[in-house]
C-alpha cells in the first residue's frame, strides 16, 4: 500500500509538473523551431536536424493512414494534435493538465476535435478508435504501470485498429537535460526555481519490442537518427 501511495504522489506530481509548465513548455518549443507552425503543419525549420527527423517520423506516421477516428493520449499543447486534426475524420485528444489542454484548443480549434481532461492512468475510453496515437508520452510511464498503460491501448482499439507512437532516444543530450534521482524519477526545474518530480524511461528499439512482446504485442520500433525513434502495430 505505501508503495503504491509513493506511486500515485510521484504520478500527482508529473501532473502537477505540466500543468505548471504548459506555458513555458510551449514557448519551449517555439525557440527550438521543432514544429514550427505554418498553417497547422508540424514541421521544423528547414535544414535543422530535429526538423529532418520529424518529417521522417511523419512520413512514418502517413505510412499507417488513411485515418478515421483517432485517440490521441497525453496531447499536450496541440502540436502534433494540429496535424492528426488535418488528416483524421475526428480525434479524441486526452491530457492530465487542463492547462495544456487550454493552449490545445486555441491552437486546435476544430470541430472534429474532442478535448477531454482526464488521467490515462484511470481513464477508460467510451469508444474504439481506428488509430491510438502518443508522443513522448511513454516515457513518462512507470515501469510497474506499463502493462496496466498497454492494456488500456488495447481497449480503446477497433478491430484492425493500429498504435503509433513517438518518443526520445537515450541520448547523452536527453539524459543531461534533468536529475537524475533514482530509478525511473527525476527532478525537473521551471525557470521560476520551482522543482517537481517525473518519470523519465529511455529505451532503446530493440529491448522495447522485446518488453513490448512479453506483453502480448507485436510492435516495430525503429530509431529515427540520433534522437527520435517510433513505434507502430496493428492489433
Amino acid at each position: 500500500m505505501a508503495g503504491e501511495t509513493d506511486r500515485d504522489a510521484l504520478i500527482a506530481d508529473q501532473i502537477a509538473y505540466y500543468r505548471a509548465r504548459a506555458g513555458e513548455y510551449d514557448q519551449s518549443m517555439r525557440r527550438l523551431g521543432r514544429y514550427f507552425s505554418m498553417g497547422g503543419n508540424v514541421a521544423g525549420r528547414p535544414g535543422d536536424d530535429d526538423a529532418q527527423e520529424i518529417a521522417i517520423l511523419l512520413e512514418a506516421l502517413e505510412g499507417v493512414g488513411p485515418f478515421g477516428s483517432v485517440l490521441e493520449l497525453a496531447s499536450g499543447t496541440g502540436w502534433w494534435t494540429q496535424w492528426l486534426a488535418q488528416h483524421a475524420r475526428d480525434v479524441t485528444a486526452i491530457d492530465a493538465a487542463d492547462e495544456m489542454l487550454e493552449i490545445n484548443r486555441e491552437r486546435v480549434n476544430a470541430p472534429n476535435v474532442r478535448h477531454v481532461l482526464a488521467d490515462v492512468f484511470s481513464w477508460k475510453p467510451d469508444r474504439r478508435y481506428d488509430l491510438v496515437f502518443f508522443a513522448f508520452w511513454l516515457s513518462h510511464v512507470p515501469h510497474d504501470r506499463f502493462a496496466q498503460f498497454w492494456r488500456l491501448v488495447g481497449e480503446s482499439l477497433a478491430p484492425n485498429g493500429q498504435v503509433f507512437f513517438i518518443d526520445e532516444l537515450g541520448t547523452e543530450e536527453t539524459r543531461g537535460m534533468e536529475k537524475r534521482l533514482e530509478g525511473e524519477t527525476v527532478l525537473r526545474e521551471l525557470e521560476d526555481g520551482r522543482q517537481f518530480r517525473a518519470v523519465k524511461v529511455f529505451y532503446e528499439p530493440a529491448e522495447l519490442e522485446a518488453k513490448l512482446h512479453a506483453i502480448g504485442w507485436s510492435i516495430e520500433v525503429r530509431p529515427v537518427g540520433r534522437r527520435f525513434y517510433w513505434g507502430r502495430s496493428t492489433l
